[in-house]
């Protein structure tokens, strides 16, 4: 059997051939070395031991195993198991997002569909899609509108309504048999879409959608939305006018002019002039330099100079316009026919929104906001300069970072007699049982963490308050396990400025101190524009020792020597309980993973 990493290299070279069909897709399905890899994927993966409707997870991996799924394909016999419909609430409304759990079995073939489908896909898609795609994220999305939406007039925030749930199967079918000629291997993505859920018991049909939760949703969704991206690039092709700038505004060459004449008569005359009038030239020529930065440049509207660019997100999309509101407008109706005819998907007309620059547009959790400063700065030389306009600017939303403190109930918002807020820290009543590192551990998690996030916003500083309001919570949530007052708390805990809690390790006795690294903005370390186009491999060609410890024939428990040797997994180390052999062989080696027999493996679960 070919190496799997071999494989998929092949075919992302092939794929770059735009009129290559790809055939005997399926026969990869048949190498075991595919389903060692998707192991190695999938196995550290949250969910990864989360049972499905069948009550199976990828605990008790083995070669045996993977035979069986490899027969069951063969044969024709594979068939998904329905997924387990869960419910998790979404971070910014009380709302409910429905979500699949897979069988073990199906996360497996949804792991080693998805790389064959990254493979072909993604030297195709578009520079400016950036979810659930290897080295994109959502600051590369935004880092993209920074640096390509300058001098945008008008954003349309583009929202699809339930764009999981409303795939049509036939489409996304269709977009599909375009690049790939294997009848096999597109039956089996159709029998994931029609595999159904199971919710409270009962058996529900799926007619359309892909299930958020599956493997092979991510790449699915992008493979569908494509197609609007390759629309949004055709528009813009169309829409963008030739002029490669916008027009110098009248007024603003007839300021240019008036003081480059004054000035060239100015050198002309110096000699002859007397310093009173050298003076009252000079305030002429300064007053006339400042009426000419007072003004804009350009024609506001220049009908000359249009310009669209789009960027996107999963099912979340932005769209700058350099033109009128009706050209945003005309935009907005012009995505809206193509998502119904093409792709057979509803914009959300409340959620869609035409929205001027110089107010805020929302994406990905970030206010977008468009500069048009007519002040001025003097620089260090003494010369005055024209602030930046049209500039990008990422905002954090107070509402986020108050939102997290309200979550995370560390705060209560008082209103005063002026009718102003004030913020009260509280203590946490849910951390108060946890050990000292535990409860420092988690607050530099969650501050650490919505920091990272907005971290390349252009007012970072204010996550600076969230800590703050964060750490006097901590202290109060150390009185409160202590029953003290936070003065003592800070007398007992405080070296210097830093709040720090000493814990034992192996090595000895180590400290680790409250969040101190700031909140600047930052540079991101990997520009949207560098990130490479193919999919990395790196990660498919490191060691697979899982699969080496299996092949080792020897159970890690009792030393038996076996050729069917079986992946014990657990979900996370600290929920081991009691003093089991098993137990305190996989605390020694904190791992989550142990190679067991099939006799060892049934007395683990017995």
């Amino acid at each position: 059997m070919r190496n799997p990493t071999e494989v998929l290299k092949s075919l992302t070279e092939k794929s770059e051939d735009e009129s290559y069909r790809f055939q005997r897709l399926y026969r990869n399905l048949y190498n075991p070395e595919f389903y060692w890899l998707a192991y190695k994927n999938i196995y550290a993966n949250k969910g990864s031991m989360t049972a499905g409707a069948d009550g199976t997870t990828i605990d008790g991996m083995s070669n045996e195993r993977i035979h069986g799924i490899i027969a069951s394909l063969r044969d024709r016999s594979y068939r998904p198991k329905p997924a387990k419909r869960v419910y998790i609430t979404k971070k910014n409304n009380n709302k409910k997002r429905p979500l699949g759990i897979q069988s073990g079995n199906d996360k497996l073939v949804q792991e080693v569909v998805k790389m064959i489908l990254e493979s072909i896909y993604e030297p195709v898609f578009s520079n400016k899609s950036h979810g659930f795609r290897p080295n994109r994220s959502c600051q590369t999305a935004l880092m993209q509108i920074q640096k390509t939406f300058t001098g945008t007039n008008w954003f349309v925030e583009g929202d699809i309504h339930a764009c999981f749930d409303s795939f049509d199967h036939h489409v996304i079918v269709d977009i599909l048999k375009r690049r790939i000629d294997d009848e096999m291997f597109i039956q089996l993505i159709w029998k994931f879409l029609k595999a159904g859920y199971m919710e409270q018991w009962e058996y529900e049909r799926t007619y359309s959608g892909v299930p958020q939760g599956s493997g092979v949703s991510p790449v699915l969704c992008n493979i569908y939305l494509n197609e609007l991206d390759k629309f949004m690039e055709k528009y813009a092709a169309d829409f963008n006018t030739k002029a490669p700038r916008k027009r110098l505004s009248p007024a603003y060459k007839t300021s240019i002019n008036r003081a480059y004449e004054y000035r060239k008569e100015g050198k002309r005359l110096w000699e002859q002039l007397s310093p009173e009038e050298r003076k009252i030239r000079s305030r002429r020529l300064k007053e006339l330099e400042r009426a000419e930065k007072s003004m804009t440049p350009t024609v506001p509207l220049d009908t000359n100079y249009k310009r669209i660019q789009y960027t996107r997100y999963a099912d979340d999309f932005l769209i700058g316009v350099i033109g009128s509101k009706e050209d945003a407008e005309q935009v907005k109706q012009e995505v809206k026919i193509f998502l119904q005819d093409a792709l057979k998907l509803e914009m959300s007309d409340a959620k869609t929104k035409v929205t001027h620059t110089g107010d805020r547009a929302r994406f990905l959790g970030y206010d977008i906001t468009v500069s048009r400063s007519q002040n001025r700065k003097k620089l260090a030389n003494g010369k005055i300069q024209r602030c930046q306009t049209g500039v990008v600017k990422l905002l954090v939303p107070r509402e986020k970072w108050v939102g997290k403190l309200l979550e995370y109930q560390a705060i209560k918002i008082k209103i005063n007699e002026n009718g102003k807020e004030r913020f009260v820290a509280l203590h946490r009543g849910k951390l108060v049982n946890k050990s000292d590192i535990e409860i420092l551990a988690t607050y530099n998690a969650e501050v650490r963490g919505l920091y990272n996030y907005y971290s390349i916003a252009n007012d970072a500083f204010k996550i600076g308050r969230f800590g703050n309001v964060m750490k006097y919570s901590m202290y109060k949530t150390f009185a409160c396990k202590y029953k003290t007052n936070v003065h003592e708390i800070k007398r007992r805990y405080c070296v210097g400025d830093l709040f720090t809690v000493a814990y034992d390790t192996k090595a000895g006795r180590k400290t680790t101190t409250f969040y101190r690294d700031g909140y600047k903005r930052k540079e991101m370390a990997t520009k949207f524009d560098n990130v490479s186009e193919l999919p990395d491999y790196s990660k498919y060609t490191k060691t697979n020792t899982l699969k080496q410890r299996v092949e080792r024939h020897t159970c890690e428990l009792c030393g038996k020597d076996c050729r069917n040797l079986e992946i014990h997994q657990v979900k996370k180390l600290k929920d081991l309980k009691g003093n089991a052999d098993w137990v305190l062989l996989m605390r020694k080696r904190r791992r989550k993973t142990l190679v067991v027999c099939p006799d060892c493996h049934k007395l683990i679960h017995s």
